[in-house]
């Protein structure tokens, strides 16, 4: 395996596609906009006109786009990667999407006799710079198996988690679980203000205590210091929480803490802070 196409060059994609080519990969590229992919370009990555043009050719098409409408739009349809990747080729899906979506073109890539693999990410925009991401694939396991390569070239936490949508699924429950954890995160820093605490210093206090966290360990500093620049997106955060929400309702439970904070980040968003990291969730306090 050696000729990669990379679809989505944001926040994510672009320090993973550094980290393919630093592991050896030929990586050709297509986004939406060329200006956000010249510094990848100018670093080695070929660039791609359009999806087809990136799909053909290639041992394995990675995919991480912002929205389930965007996925579709990349897979399906004449000008599409189903349409147009190679027999064999792998299709690796790591955008945060619907299970029902992944599954979709697990099927319809199975058709065209091409090996899907539905495989979100987790640990933001410094876990895709270090290549420290957590992957979570769903899929056949000797497909998942044969991308191990590429998985260990972008992340350190790698997990099979079953059929195509598994994925998925467990990214949903990371999902759910960071809803909470920030959310308490940021009630305990507004608290703490508001009773006259060194905010700084009791973060360090219970940091290493039974409340201690990644969302604690991340997201307080930069608050500490007013960085609210996204690591990962108060929009996209939206997306995947209304997901999960889905997904919970399908399953017949009810998730109120989850729907609370979706709540809250929708009157952000309202606001025009949607493009703000999702560490200004503390803001809905009037931090």
């Amino acid at each position: 395996m050696k000729k990669v196409g990379f679809i989505g060059i944001g926040i994510m994609g672009k320090s993973m596609v550094r980290n393919l080519m630093k592991a050896g990969f030929e990586v050709a590229v297509y986004t939406r906009t060329k200006e956000k992919a010249e510094d990848v370009i100018a670093e080695g990555a070929a660039w791609c006109e359009d999806v087809k043009t990136c799909a053909a050719g290639r041992d394995a098409v990675i995919t991480i786009v912002g929205y389930p409408k965007d996925v579709e739009e990349v897979y399906f349809g004449d000008d599409g990667i189903i349409a147009n990747a190679d027999p064999g080729t792998f299709l690796i899906d790591m955008t945060t999407t619907s299970p029902k979506l992944a599954v979709r073109i697990y099927e319809d890539a199975a058709k065209a006799g091409l090996k899907a693999l539905d495989a979100p990410v987790t640990g933001g925009d410094t876990g895709a710079r270090e290549g420290t991401l957590t992957i979570l694939a769903g899929g056949d396991e000797a497909d998942f198996n044969a991308c191990m390569p590429l998985f260990e070239a972008m992340g350190k936490n790698i997990k099979y988690e079953g059929k195509a949508g598994n994925g998925q699924h467990t990214k949903m429950c990371n999902q759910i679980a960071i809803a909470g954890a920030i959310s308490g995160v940021c009630e305990a820093m507004v608290y703490a203000k508001a009773s006259g605490l060194d905010v700084a210093q009791m973060v360090d206090s219970i940091g290493t205590g039974a409340a201690g966290s990644a969302q604690l360990k991340t997201v307080a500093p930069r608050i500490l210091v007013g960085d609210f620049d996204p690591g990962f997106f108060i929009r996209h955060f939206i997306k995947d929480m209304k997901l999960a929400s889905e997904e919970a309702e399908n399953a017949g439970v009810h998730l109120g803490v989850l729907d609370y904070v979706l709540s809250m980040y929708e009157d952000m968003e309202a606001q025009g802070k949607g493009s703000l990291g999702t560490q200004a969730l503390v803001q809905y306090y009037q931090w």
